[in-house]
């Protein structure tokens, strides 16, 4: 019986032996992506070895950065981990929620009051400089509007209450418009995205009736429009954390009012001031890792979007991702858009614009980003 033991011990020892040198040479000779399409982020590099990466540790922690993302069949395994974790963990997936319906951030629940506060000051900073009026609207994100579907335990501050401390920090001089009221009571339309934090056009056009008017404008009506279904496939950020297909694939919709005004350009400019063309909606993007980037396109510093609009008003707008769908409804009002996106600011912003030029600002932002360390110091800058 010994013998039959220690015979059954060796050969499942070289089983697994081979099984692990079988999927680590797989590994090795298999083709190495530099980006996950499905996880839509950069891949780990196989790391350079040097005297001191060697001696401190680091070599030996980059290999294994670099071997569990490049693993054989990686996304097929993270599939059936994501399946594992969702039935075993209250359904939350690498701090998602997974239900059939829908995908849910369980990560930004809770609150970091000092972030909230300093960035608060930031905005009220460039008030304070700025000569024009500026408006605000911080958006929820799926969780803000669907969270009543989470585990109690989970949610430690909701994203109203973290809307209703930003705007009691912002000086009175800003205006702030409310779209969680909105929002919250169109939650059984499509205004949210399945497999993303963030919300559909649709949603966006909802906030949009009431932001154009606090901006001193008549919304554009819903039938003046032609809603295009321009993708049927799309899984966003919170499909990218767990790779899990329970809910239906979202739609990305391209809104068009044939009669309306029209793009005359659409000037990319980056940090050293150097520009070129891009496009509003921005179609090649779907065959990319990002399709929501679609809208307005690769991301990029400053946007300025002229249009054939009858209207000689400016507006600069300074926003997040959540304002990339929003931002086509507006072309309607203005001859001038300036879009900016500080996180990507190298310098100051006046290195690029005078804000001044612009009698309003509108700040958007997804307030699960706003008690980060988002970059708006950039923004309150001047020569």
């Amino acid at each position: 019986m010994n013998r039959l033991n220690r015979l059954t011990n060796k050969i499942t020892a070289v089983m697994s032996l081979a099984v692990i040198i079988g999927l680590g040479g797989m590994t090795v000779l298999g083709n190495e992506n530099e980006k996950s399409f499905s996880e839509n982020r950069e891949l780990t590099n196989l790391p350079i070895a040097s005297y001191d990466s060697v001696y401190d540790g680091r070599s030996a922690e980059q290999l294994d950065g670099y071997f569990t993302d490049h693993f054989t069949e990686r996304s097929k395994w993270l599939y059936f981990k994501s399946l594992i974790e969702a039935e075993l963990t209250e359904r939350i997936v690498s701090g998602v929620y997974v239900s059939s319906e829908r995908l849910l951030d369980t990560e930004n629940t809770h609150l970091n009051e000092k972030k909230l506060s300093n960035n608060a000051d930031f905005i009220n900073l460039f008030a304070e400089k700025y000569d024009g009026t500026a408006y605000f609207v911080a958006v929820p994100s799926s969780t803000g509007i669907y969270g009543d579907i989470l585990p109690s335990h989970v949610v430690e501050t909701s994203e109203n209450q973290k809307i209703n401390m930003l705007y009691d920090m912002l000086d009175n001089g800003i205006r702030k418009i409310d779209a969680y009221n909105i929002l919250k009571m169109m939650k059984e339309s499509y205004i949210y995205f399945r497999n993303d934090t963030k919300w559909t056009s649709y949603g966006a056009y909802c906030v949009y009736k009431t932001v154009i008017q606090k901006l001193g404008f008549i919304p554009t009506s819903y039938d003046k429009y032609t809603v295009e279904h321009v993708n049927d496939k799309f899984r966003g950020d919170l499909y990218n954390k767990t790779l899990s297909k329970k809910p239906k694939a979202d739609i990305l919709d391209k809104y068009v009012y044939y009669d309306g005004a029209e793009i005359l350009s659409c000037e990319r400019i980056d940090n050293d001031g150097t520009s070129s063309q891009g496009e509003l909606i921005d179609m090649s993007r779907l065959d990319s890792s990002d399709m929501y980037s679609m809208y307005l396109g690769e991301d990029i510093p400053v946007l300025r979007i002229k249009t054939s609009a009858q209207s000689d008003k400016k507006l600069l707008v300074i926003k997040d991702s959540y304002a990339d769908c929003f931002i086509p409804f507006l072309i309607q009002h203005y001859s001038e858009i300036t879009v900016v996106s500080p996180d990507l600011l190298e310098g100051g912003l006046s290195e690029l614009i005078d804000v001044n030029d612009y009698p309003q600002t509108l700040f958007m932002f997804g307030i699960v980003d706003f008690d980060k360390g988002i970059s708006l110091e950039k923004i309150t800058e001047r020569k």
